[in-house]
């Protein structure tokens, strides 16, 4: 064993940890009071069901299983990680090694990145979901939809470098770290679920502001921080690729920060705060996927080009009429497309402009069609499912008076007892 690789990933996999309550800043900043408690809480949701779920057969479909179809794992295999972990004298370690660290370091990375993935859809249905409709869901979402997407492109399955697809087309397809698996399928789950579940009150008629904009650049700047774990971790060592992706993510974040702040100043006269924190989050999804095969040049334009576009698309909610509260399918969707075809042409010795051919961009482009449609149907039939039994919305003086209220029964800011503490200290 590598003890240095094996520090290494640990501390990748706490990075990624931290990612899931820096969105839930990131998102709880972006809503009003009144719903700030229950985006934290769907937040945690999705750390607590995702953590039971991976652990009873969500490893076993992505990683431990027989292949079936280079779709999915079979759920047995590595069922309550009985592939991972053994116990010797009544201790539990590993039963086996991933890169010279023990295989129960990676099951903990993936974890995450199964977490962070289900809890970027969260943004998306602010407001006006059942907490327990949630819980469901991410339980449902990641045995269905997640875990086979990982097994398709991280472990030789479908859309893989070596799967059948590549093989077709005669070029390896690419995702580092998760433009596909992570990004694509979180922004294509979250436009479904918007579309079948409908508009908050107000959307589009009304203005919906941010109740807490330091809470939003907080959970930036944390998922920042996380990021070095979700991209430089997915080098699986700690070694040269580990620290190139680090150089390649900042430098792509800096440049979609400062992309998306002059798109918005040309637009609206402002460098907005929002703007700041969106461009930087818009940056990091689009180098995901390419972050160990950019030039530092490319990464740069990687970043700007992911900017300006995903600047631009957050807008189209409202000319075409969806409610995607929070703008995942803009940054998110818009973002990890553009960075898994950007490979295309920026990939070293691969890409149109850097060396290669077209076959490169072909394969990036099918492969980002395919976890699109794949993403597209299995989200339909789990929310469809659930709309029609559970069903998904609060009621809608539940959502007028307050998310928080109605499914936590609590506030997050008493502003009543507030004021009243306060008269009775002047008096």
């Amino acid at each position: 064993m590598d003890t240095g690789n094996a520090a290494w990933m640990l501390t990748s996999a706490s990075l990624v940890f931290l990612m899931t309550p820096g969105v839930a800043f990131f998102y709880g900043g972006m809503v009003r009071a009144k719903a700030v408690l229950n985006m934290l809480m769907l937040e945690a949701a999705a750390l607590s069901v995702t953590a039971i779920i991976w652990t009873l057969w969500g490893w076993s479909i992505a990683y431990a299983g027989t292949s079936i179809g280079g779709i999915f794992g079979d759920p047995a295999t590595g069922f309550l990680l009985k592939d991972s972990m053994v116990a010797t004298d009544g201790v539990f370690g590993a039963a086996n090694t991933s890169g010279n660290y023990p295989g129960s370091i990676d099951v903990a990375f993936q974890t995450t990145f199964a977490m962070i993935t289900v809890g970027l859809i969260c943004g998306s249905i602010a407001e006006r979901v059942k907490y327990s409709t949630w819980m469901i869901f991410v339980a449902l979402w990641i045995t269905f939809d997640y875990a086979p997407m990982a097994h398709m492109v991280w472990n030789h399955g479908l859309l893989s470098g070596d799967g059948a697809i590549s093989q077709a087309i005669g070029a390896a397809a690419h995702d580092f770290a998760g433009g596909t698996v992570v990004h694509i399928n979180a922004a294509v789950a979250a436009l479904i679920i918007v579309l079948i579940i409908g508009k908050r009150k107000g959307f589009g008629t009304q203005p919906i502001r941010p109740h807490n904009v330091p809470f939003v650049m907080l959970g930036a700047f944390l998922l920042w921080f996380g990021w070095f774990g979700f991209n430089a971790g997915s080098a699986f060592g700690a070694n040269g690729t580990a620290g190139y992706a680090w150089v390649s993510t900042t430098a792509a974040a800096a440049a979609a920060m400062l992309s998306w702040g002059f798109t918005e100043k040309i637009r609206t006269g402002h460098y907005t705060a929002i703007g700041a924190a969106s461009g930087m989050v818009a940056g990091l999804v689009g180098i995901t996927p390419a972050a160990d095969v950019v030039s530092p040049l490319w990464a740069i334009v990687l970043g700007a080009i992911v900017g300006i576009l995903t600047c631009l698309a957050c807008g189209l909610k409202f000319k075409l009429g969806y409610d995607d509260s929070l703008d995942v399918v803009g940054v998110h969707g818009v973002g990890g497309l553009t960075g898994t075809v950007l490979i295309g042409f920026f990939g070293e010795g691969t890409g149109l402009l850097a060396g290669g051919d077209w076959k490169q961009l072909v394969v990036q482009i099918i492969i980002a069609l395919v976890a699109i449609l794949y993403s597209g149907v299995i989200t339909a039939i789990i929310a469809f499912a659930l709309e029609k039994t559970v069903g998904w919305r609060v009621t809608e003086a539940q959502e007028v008076g307050g998310i928080d209220l109605a499914d936590q029964g609590e506030r997050a800011y008493d502003f009543a007892g507030t004021a009243s503490s306060v008269l009775k200290e002047v008096r």
